[in-house]
């Protein structure tokens, strides 16, 4: 596995909050969500394994213009449940 470095020479990555079989599971609880860096790296390693993210968010979460062409891009292995 292939490590990026920032500028102080820190490794970066992300862990999803569970993995449950084929599934990665990341919790957000916003009002409005962005495609972030985190959520980028995950479903990028969703797409190499793949398996499926998902993203729980509440109800009333709003998406940004970059998250929804991100989750349209890769539909087949992102899943949004809202609770």
């Amino acid at each position: 596995m292939k490590f990026e470095m920032t500028k102080r020479q820190v490794a970066r990555g992300a862990l999803p909050d569970a993995e449950v079989n084929n599934r990665m599971y990341l919790i957000k609880n916003a009002s409005e969500l962005r495609a972030t860096y985190q959520i980028r790296l995950l479903l990028y390693r969703a797409v190499q394994e793949g398996s499926k993210l998902v993203l729980d968010v509440p109800k009333a979460c709003k998406f940004s213009e970059s998250l929804k062409a991100l989750a349209k891009e890769c539909r087949r292995n992102l899943e949004v449940t809202r609770s």
